[in-house]
């Protein structure tokens, strides 16, 4: 049996990125609840047209809804021996909510300062065609404003300016800190530092992986 892994961290904190290099490594699926949510509205479903109304008034969806596409998602066959869930839970409520749906073997907490966080997502760019991401200083295109995968132009999402990114991580910390106290009275919240904007994914990867196989002990 594969472990299942809650990622939390801060945006911009690299969930996404150590996520999906993880999933390789583990052989075990990455679990977006942002990615499932994107996916209902593109498709057009009863659910993501629920979903789309909400977001187009600006509101959160209601946790039932993203519990219900997250159980729905938990059944498939790859997430049977494991998973890396990204993006849920955000609440304590949420962490409960989860607690019954599956167990949870490991709590990776990544710790990444602010400066580093605004410096990243102010220089993040992300294809308009396949979503890949980019970032001015730490992992340039070849070609500047055009994806190497696929030569979709690049572009720079609203919420990635660093004001909008301060208030981002005001509301992060005030939501999802009693979260880290929660995991860590649990005792499986595992903290990853990351104190360098220069540090590449694959040392934290690695630290990550290190993590893994001591807890698979």
């Amino acid at each position: 049996m594969g472990l299942r892994i809650v990622m939390l961290g801060p945006p911009g904190s690299g969930k996404g990125t150590y996520a999906s290099r993880l999933t390789n490594v583990l052989g075990v699926p990455h679990i977006s609840t942002g990615d499932i949510v994107r996916e209902e509205i593109k498709a057009g479903t009863e659910v993501g047209k629920k979903i789309k109304e909400y977001s187009d008034r600006g509101e959160l969806v209601p946790d039932e809804i993203i519990i219900g596409l997250l159980i729905e998602r938990l059944r498939k066959p790859d997430a049977q021996k494991g998973f890396i869930l990204d993006g849920f839970p955000r609440t304590i409520r949420q962490a409960e909510a989860l607690k019954e749906i599956s167990k949870i073997d490991l709590v990776i907490n990544l710790n990444v300062t602010d400066e580093i966080i605004v410096q990243r997502l102010s220089n993040r760019l992300i294809c308009k065609r396949c979503g890949a991401i980019y970032n001015r200083l730490t992992l340039k295109p070849k070609v500047d404003e055009i994806c190497d995968l696929c030569g979709g132009e690049l572009y720079q999402r609203e919420d990635d300016k660093p004001g909008v990114v301060r208030e981002r991580l005001n509301i992060y910390r005030r939501s999802t800190e009693p979260l880290v106290e929660y995991y860590r009275r649990e005792g499986i919240l595992k903290d990853v530092y990351c104190s360098d904007l220069m540090t590449p994914p694959e040392e934290v990867v690695k630290k990550i992986i290190e993590i893994i196989d001591s807890v698979k002990k």
